[in-house]
């Protein structure tokens, strides 16, 4: 049985890496023939990336780790858009990548090693299918976003065959095949705004999916149905919905196990679906005046509550007297808190979230209703696509953005109402999407059955 090799390029933000890296961990258990080689840029502004990406290659022994040599990073001033900051950044390691690709090509052509098959790229990662054609390497696209995010980048390069200009908010709504609603551009990623090269490097990448030889993306066919149909248009490369993946572990970076031990141990404590659990991802951390706005909505809702800041917050920056008044009743941590395995207990009755595409699939698979509070990046389209079109989310905002005006205790008090109702229409929704989530995933389920037929695209058939 010859074995296959897939390049794996994948950008180094740790929300891109979590899901990239357990779909690799996915193909090697379904397919003895595949082999992984990921080749990692290192940055430093991403130390745990590295950690985790390194304990996953230590504790797969198809999963090799090539590390690219460091490059000098992108000028500062890239960083009013993160998005062309991330581009120009792997852009730099272009030469350093090709060079990479063709030693490993050559080492498997002049032994008995695997052929390599394929490259499988990130989004940011897309000008390296110019690579690929030059070695003869065919790509694929490892979308970590949703179907209906897709759906918008597909549509974006005939946009801008129309209008090839930046965004602004008294754009015209968009209609998009595969929405239900036409789409407004509140909700669009901030870059798109950008003339400093956001809007520019957005139209870069979208020009490129049409180029790949195959899209996968991070959902189900369950969930995304309507999305995943419009793809069938004759234009688009085929489109694999292998989702939900997930690491059910969640990326652990060193965590306190005390500090762990102790967060469980009080969540063991609290009545089944009593707690709503709030926490805003790697990067979403607030100013004093909201976080002062957060407390007295918590402590107004009566609901019990966790709340993960990213840093202990400056002396002052609680209502006074707030954290006697909710002793017992609520429980604030500082820094990294395990989100999977708290969605997964029993306390957990909803979730305010960020609307990262991670956390989404992570609080659907555990049942966990989610109200919507985005912030950056692509989150505002997550919570448009989850209420808007999907049902599938309790709207307090879709269209915040860090730095914008502040969410009041009120509006937060009324979100938190809504999602805690026990027999609220999006709580019912959500479980039973989560079961159909899980049943995708199984063998004979509509992911697993896309995966068999993307491997055998990539790879040939194993018969």
């Amino acid at each position: 049985m010859r074995q296959e090799q897939l390049i794996f390029i994948p950008a180094p933000g740790v929300s891109h890496l979590v899901s990239t890296l357990e779909f690799a961990n996915r193909l090697i258990d379904r397919d003895d023939r595949i082999l992984i080689t990921i080749v990692y840029m290192k940055s430093p502004s991403s130390p745990l990336a590295e950690l985790y990406t390194r304990s996953i290659a230590d504790s797969q022994p198809r999963i090799q780790l090539v590390y690219l040599p460091r490059v000098d990073p992108p000028p500062s001033e890239l960083l009013n858009s993160p998005e062309n900051f991330i581009y120009a950044f792997v852009e730099n390691h272009v030469p350093n990548i090709k060079d990479t690709v063709r030693k490993i090509i050559s080492s498997s052509s002049n032994s008995d090693s695997a052929r390599v098959a394929a490259l499988v790229l990130d989004f940011f990662c897309l000008s390296m299918i110019d690579v690929g054609k030059e070695l003869g390497l065919p790509s694929y696209l490892f979308l970590t976003f949703n179907a209906g995010f897709l759906g918008f980048m597909l549509h974006l390069p005939a946009r801008h065959n129309q209008i090839s200009t930046e965004f602004t908010d008294s754009d015209p709504e968009l209609s998009i095949p595969g929405f239900v609603n036409a789409v407004p551009p509140g909700v669009l990623p901030s870059s798109l705004f950008n003339r400093d090269g956001g809007y520019s490097t957005f139209i870069k990448l979208a020009t490129k999916f049409r180029e790949t030889k195959g899209i996968i993306v991070n959902t189900f066919t369950e969930m995304e149905q309507r999305a995943l149909d419009s793809f069938s248009d004759g234009q688009t490369p085929p489109v694999y919905a292998v989702g939900p993946v997930l690491d059910l572990k969640g990326p652990d970076p060193g965590l306190d196990q005390a500090h762990r031990d102790n967060i469980m141990k009080w969540l063991d404590d609290q009545p089944p679906s009593s707690v709503v659990f709030l926490c805003f991802g790697s990067m979403g951390s607030f100013g004093r005046t909201q976080v002062n706005e957060i407390a007295l909505g918590l402590e107004r809702s009566g609901h019990r509550f966790l709340w993960a800041l990213r840093s202990a917050p400056l002396k002052d920056t609680m209502p006074k007297g707030f954290l006697e008044r909710i002793n017992g009743k609520g429980m604030i941590c500082y820094g990294w808190v395990p989100q999977v395995e708290i969605l997964a207990h029993k306390a957990i009755g909803g979730f305010v979230s960020h609307c990262g595409w991670n956390s989404i699939l992570e609080s659907l698979w555990h049942g966990v209703p989610i109200v919507t509070w985005p912030l950056y990046a692509e989150q505002q389209f997550n919570a448009f696509w989850m209420v808007r079109e999907l049902g599938l989310a309790v709207e307090m905002r879709l269209d915040y953005r860090i730095g914008a005006d502040l969410v009041m205790s009120d509006e937060i008090e009324r979100g938190i109402r809504r999602v805690m109702d026990g027999d609220n229409e999006v709580r019912n929704k959500v479980k039973e999407i989560g079961e159909m989530a899980r049943k995708a995933a199984i063998d004979g389920g509509s992911s697993s059955i896309s995966l068999g037929h993307l491997i055998e695209h990539m790879v040939g058939s194993s018969d």
